[in-house]
Parts: structure tokens; C-alpha cells; sequence
């Protein structure tokens, strides 16, 4: 409802919250799609960057609050003009290459500096734009509900996560992105000043009238004294139900990311949905129905548990992954929906509304320090999702007890309570026995920043698992603990690399990914192997628990850090072969398949050198993208696959065979695997843009 008395002062509000709103959640695809390649192509590398955002969400939103409660509006409109033009000196945007990692360390706090080296005053200022412009508003545009402004930030908030990865990203280059974020980010700067100086001009000391209903109720308070100050109780609830669903966002991120890839798109859902149910909640009452949304929430619940058991099993019953992604991101949608509800269903008065919005800053800051500091140090799994989900649960409960309202306020209907408890220690139970299975059979366990790995001990062999996917294993039987299992057998496209291409003089051979070492097996006396590993846990477990490098018969180095940027740092290796085996999983690394890799990949390549590219997967199909890279650089290549063979322990293994040299290519004998050449699909990735959903094959 614009207001008729002040329709310039209402209209300049509304475009800067709107502005800052987009600018705020646009960065953050936009910069940590930036640093991506930098650290791995890691989903930890998002949820670090969320953590940031979160933390210097709250330190803007305290500001807010200090500001309008400890200052005059003439020291308010000094301070924020100050720093608005301390902001632009960061301008523009782009990440020095002087952060790039020299080591594979764990580069959570490298990526923190960074980006308060970066973007940190830009984005603390846009954080605490919309409850700053909130207060400021009760003053300069008396009358009318804050509230709907709130909305307004979160629909400028949720645009931003959808244009990036549908406009931005695939429509300009990183470099034109932040040249139109820093410009766009000057407007914001100027017109926020504004709203400053309006503000001071209309010297209020509180609002006249202040509405109880954010539905922009008519009611009017005879006096700001009458307005009850917000009890600690009601305060730690705000905290708490901005926790819970900030816990469930990056922890059912990284369950995604973790399945699937770490692309902005697969950031970009869940955060909008997450901003999606505070938009919903904020605009209307009628758009949270508790018992509808509570019942929901069990179905996902459920429907959640019976995904990560069916994993652990082994069963696999729902193989398409947008099923699966579906189903987390219901059960993130309707739990934020009830927290969100339930949290405008204790909103105070807005005299209070900075305190409110910094309770809610600070519950957020919590589940973001909780899921990407704390949880990675003190569980050795991915246990994160299951915290979230149940305390959900037992803080909808925890409402509904304390509720008068309700039908089931303190106790009534006991056989009603009666079933919920059994429900939700029967809840509790399952997520538990689900960890408990997970790490059944796990001789040695390891979490770090790259993710969680176990090594799995049976009587026949050892296995090597980030999540539910292998990363090798080897038999334990003295005969046949040399043989090269899982995707590297005699007869796949590597094996029958690594065998023929040279097999009358010594070679040089690149490795990035370093699984079990499964493929050291080829190596000769005399041979080369420089083999790439980002996780340090991987080198250690590989030599511990497996013998393929201890009995290798080349010479090994190894190199800690992500294969491409030590690459770029070395001099040509003129490898005969180089592998690429980074694919397999479900997490793609799209960064080591684009065009500029490739350039770098022919430059540690010998002119009849060729490049093996492991693209077995689940649910990705690589074979356009290698196309793409064949035809980019006018490359001979082929597509091998190599059936399973249970007593030689090998896996349908799908390879890419690629080389300047047609030579070196057709002289390959390959027996018994099924070749053929690429098809005329081709895709060409660059590092501005790689659609993962042009290459999904279910």
C-alpha cells in the first residue's frame, strides 16, 4: 500500500531494500562460483562462503541495531554514509589469484579471508540494510507497516538466486558479472544515502502509530510506553527458529551437492526455498496453515529417513536424482515453513523489530558456524541432516505444547502426546541406527574440509568410501592383491592405456585422483607416476590400509593439492599419459573438464600423449562434455567400456581416450571392451558457465 502522504520518501525505500536485497543474494552464487575451481570444486566451499555470509549477516543486522538504538539520526546518517563510501573503495569485486591455495591444508579459514578481503564491507553494509531502512522508515514514512518491507527484501533476495544461474551465469562471463554487481552496487550506495538523509530530515522520535498486525491492521497504540518488551523466552525462540531451518538449508546443501555436483544451481534451490517460505510467511497468515504444514513435515520426515536407509543398504530404490532432491527439499521447505510461520506468529511490536531481526541474524549465524565449523571437527559423518531434521521436529512440538491455543496446549488429549513421543523416539532411533550402519563395517574413519571417507574391512577385500560412493578397493588374498580392481582393470580403456601406449621405453604418467592407488599396479621399473590428490585423508588411508603404492614398481610422487592449480603452477610435464579420475562419484568437478583446463592439459601432454578420462557415473553422462573437448582442440578420441568381472574384482568402467595423435589412439588393441567413437553431441565448458543438467541421464 504506497503511501499518499509521503509517495517519493515510500518509493525510495522500497527501491533500495529491493536493491540491497538483490545485490545481497546475488554475490553469493556469484563469488563463490568465482573461487570454486580455486579450492577443488568442493561443496565445502559453498557452505564455508554461507558461513561467512551468515556471520556477516548478524554483524550487520547488530550494527542496525546499535545504530538506531544507541544514536542520534544525525550520528546515523554520519556512520552509515561513512561506511557506504568506505564500501566503494572494495569496488570492484574480483577475487585477487594471489588467494589461490599453495597447499591442500584445509583452506576453510584461506576462503573466509578472502572474502572479507573482498566483498566483507560491501556485504556487511547490504546486510544490514533491510532492518536499518526498516527503523528509518517508521520515521520517514510514518503510518506504515515495516513488515511488508521485509517481504519485499526476501522476493529482491529470491530473484537474485533465480536470474543468477538462469541469466547471469550462463549469459555473461564471471569478469562481466562483477563489473555489473560493483556498478549496480554505486546506485545502491547513492540512493541508500538518500534514505539516510530523508530520515534525518524528519527528526521522529518514535513512530506515531504502531500496528500490532503485519497485515497493516488499523489498530493504533495510544503510546510507544504501552508495547510489551519482548521476555527472554519469546527472544530464545526467535534464536531457535532461525536456527533450526539455517542448519536444515546447509546440511541438506551439502547432502545434495555431495549426491549430485557442487554447481550454483544446486546452491541457488535450496536457498530459495528457504527465502521462498520466509516471503510466504512474512506477506500473509494465511499462507501458514500449522497443521497442514506439521503434517507435511512428517511425510518429508519420513520420506527422508527411508532415502538415507535405502542407501545405506544398498537398495537403491529410487535411482533417479531429481526424485531424491525432491524429497530433501520438501522436507527443508516444510520445516522452514514452520519455523518461519511459527516466527511470525511471535513477532513483536516494531519498536522492537531490530532486536527481533538480529535474534533471527543470530540463529542463522549459529546453524551456519554449527554445519560448516563445528560439525566437520567433532563427527567423523555426515551427521548434520539428521540434527536438523529432529530438532525440527521437537521445537514444533516444544510450540505446540506451549501453545494455548492449541488443542494439544500442555497435555490435553495424552493418548494424542502419547503417539507423538513414540513417533518421535521411534524418529530418533532410525536417524541413529541410519549412523550406526553407515560406519558398520568401517575399520578407520576421516572427516575434513574435502568431505568424509571410511575404509571398510571384509574378509575378502577393503574398501575405500566417500559416502555411499567407492573409491576403490583391494583384495586382501596374496594372489590376488596385485590385481588392478573396480574401474582400473586390464580391459578398460586406462588399463589398456597404461599397457600399450609405451610399451617399449619408460613413461611418464599424470594422475589426478588418487583413490586406493589402484593404478599404480601398471607402473614399470622406470616408470613415472605423478600422481595428484587434494585430500590429504586419501594419501594417508591409501597407504595404511591398501598396498598398491608400498608395491609399485615405478617410481610415485605425489603431489598434495587440486591437480589443476598445481598444474598451472609447474612446468610441462610431457606426460605420456595423464588420467583424469576425479568423475566417478556423484559430486562432479566440473572445473577440471572445462576449455581452459583443457588448454592446460594439452600443455603437460606430449604431442602423441594421450588423456584418459574416467566418466563412469550414476547419474551424469560426461561423453558430450569429452566431445566438446575433442572438437575444441582437434582431438583424436574414443569411448571405451569394460564390463564387470566379479572374480578379477572389476566394475563397468566407462573411459575417454583422447590424443593429438590419431597414432597413438588406433595402434591401442582393445581386445574384448566395447569401443566406439564419440557421437556429434558435444558440449564445450568453460569456467563462466557448465550446465550439469544438459548432462543428466536420469
Amino acid at each position: 500500500m504506497v503511501d499518499k502522504q509521503h509517495p517519493g520518501a515510500f518509493a525510495l525505500f522500497l527501491l533500495t531494500v529491493f536493491t540491497s536485497a538483490f545485490l545481497l543474494f546475488q554475490v553469493q552464487p556469484l563469488i563463490s562460483k568465482y573461487i570454486l575451481p580455486w579450492f577443488g570444486g568442493s561443496p565445502a566451499v559453498w557452505t564455508t562462503c554461507m558461513f561467512f555470509f551468515q556471520i556477516t549477516l548478524f554483524g550487520g543486522y547488530l550494527y542496525a541495531h546499535f545504530l538506531t538504538a544507541r544514536m542520534s539520526p544525525k550520528w546515523q546518517l554520519i556512520t552509515h554514509i561513512t561506511l557506504l563510501a568506505a564500501a566503494l573503495a572494495f569496488l570492484p569485486i574480483s577475487p585477487s589469484e594471489v588467494w589461490k591455495p599453495t597447499d591442500a591444508s584445509n583452506p576453510a579459514w584461506r576462503i573466509i579471508t578472502l572474502l572479507a578481503a573482498t566483498v566483507g564491507l560491501p556485504y556487511f553494509i547490504l546486510s544490514a540494510t533491510g532492518p536499518l531502512l526498516q527503523g528509518w522508515f517508521l520515521k520517514a514514512v510514518p503510518g506504515q507497516s515495516p513488515y511488508r518491507l521485509y517481504a519485499l527484501s526476501n522476493v529482491g533476495s529470491l530473484l537474485a538466486l533465480l536470474t543468477y544461474p538462469l541469466v547471469f551465469e550462463p549469459g555473461f562471463t564471471a569478469e562481466i558479472q562483477v563489473q555489473v554487481w560493483s556498478m549496480t552496487f554505486v546506485v545502491f550506495a547513492v540512493i541508500c544515502a538518500g534514505c539516510a538523509l530523508l530520515t534525518a530530515k524528519h527528526d521522529i522520535a518514535a513512530p506515531r502509530k504502531v500496528f500490532s498486525d503485519y497485515n497493516e491492521s488499523e489498530s493504533v497504540m495510544n503510546s510507544e510506553d504501552s508495547s510489551i518488551r519482548p521476555a527472554a523466552e519469546q527472544i530464545f525462540l526467535w534464536f531457535s527458529l532461525a536456527a533450526v531451518p539455517s542448519t536444515l538449508l546447509l546440511a541438506t546443501t551439502n547432502q545434495v551437492c555431495a549426491d549430485i555436483a557442487s554447481v550454483p544451481f544446486l546452491w541457488v534451490l535450496p536457498l530459495s526455498l528457504y527465502l521462498l517460505s520466509f516471503i510466504l510467511c512474512f506477506d500473509s497468515d494465511r499462507w501458514y496453515n500449522r497443521p497442514i504444514f506439521g503434517i507435511s513435515l512428517a511425510i518429508f520426515t519420513a520420506s527422508s529417513c527411508f532415502l538415507l536407509w535405502d542407501a545405506a543398504l544398498g537398495w537403491h530404490s529410487i535411482r533417479w536424482i531429481a526424485a531424491q532432491a525432491a524429497i530433501f527439499f520438501g522436507t527443508l521447505f516444510c520445516s522452514c515453513m514452520v519455523c518461519h510461520g511459527e516466527l511470525v506468529r511471535l513477532k513483536p511490536e516494531p519498536k522492537y523489530l531490530t532486536i527481533f531481526y538480529l535474534s533471527i541474524s543470530a540463529g542463522g549465524a549459529l546453524g551456519g558456524i554449527f554445519v560448516g565449523i563445528v560439525a566437520p571437527i567433532i563427527f567423523d559423518t555426515l551427521i548434520e541432516l539428521h540434527i536438523g531434521i529432529v530438532a525440527g521436529c521437537l521445537l514444533l512440538l516444544a510450540l505446540i505444547y506451549r501453545d494455548e491455543s492449541s488443542p494439544l496446549y500442555r497435555g490435553r488429549i495424552p493418548a494424542a502426546w502419547a503417539a507423538i513421543l513414540i513417533a518421535v523416539v521411534l524418529l530418533g532411533w532410525t536417524l541413529n541406527s541410519h549412523v550406526n550402519r553407515t560406519t558398520k563395517n568401517a575399520i578407520s574413519v576421516s572427516r575434513n574440509f574435502y568431505g568424509s571417507l571410511r575404509v571398510e574391512g571384509f574378509r575378502e577385500s577393503c574398501i575405500l568410501k566417500h559416502g555411499q560412493i567407492r573409491h576403490g578397493h583391494q583384495f586382501r588374498d596374496a594372489e590376488k592383491r596385485k590385481l588392478p580392481t573396480s574401474y582400473y582393470g586390464y580391459e578398460s580403456g586406462c588399463g589398456l592405456t597404461l599397457k600399450q601406449h609405451m610399451p617399449d621405453r619408460p613413461m611418464r604418467v599424470g594422475l589426478i585422483g588418487l583413490g586406493v592407488g589402484t593404478l599404480t599396479v601398471y607402473s614399470r621399473p622406470g616408470d613415472y607416476y605423478r600422481i595428484y590428490e587434494i585430500n590429504p585423508a586419501v594419501i594417508k588411508m591409501a597407504a595404511k590400509h591398501f598396498t598398491y603404492l608400498s608395491e609399485a614398481a615405478g617410481e610415485l610422487e605425489t603431489v598434495v593439492a587440486d591437480g589443476r592449480i598445481a598444474l598451472e603452477r609447474e612446468e610441462p610435464q610431457r606426460f605420456d599419459v595423464l588420467v583424469l579420475d576425479a568423475f566417478s562419484g556423484d559430486a562432479i568437478p566440473t572445473h577440471l573438464l572445462t576449455k581452459e583446463c583443457g588448454d592446460l592439459y594439452m600443455k603437460h601432454l606430449k604431442q602423441d600423449g594421450i588423456l584418459a578420462i574416467h566418466i563412469t557415473n550414476r547419474h551424469v553422462d560426461l561423453q558430450p562434455v569429452c566431445n566438446g573437448l575433442a572438437k575444441e582442440f582437434g582431438l583424436t578420441a574414443v569411448s571405451t567400456i569394460s564390463m564387470k568381472n566379479t572374480d578379477m574384482g572389476t566394475s563397468y568402467a566407462h573411459w575417454v581416450l583422447l590424443s593429438r595423435s590419431a597414432e597413438a589412439v588406433e595402434k591401442l588393441n582393445f581386445g574384448q571392451t566395447t569401443t566406439s567413437l564419440l557421437g556429434e553431441s558435444s558440449i564445450l565448458w568453460t569456467d563462466n558457465f557448465s550446465n550439469l543438467l544438459s548432462v543428466m541421464s536420469d
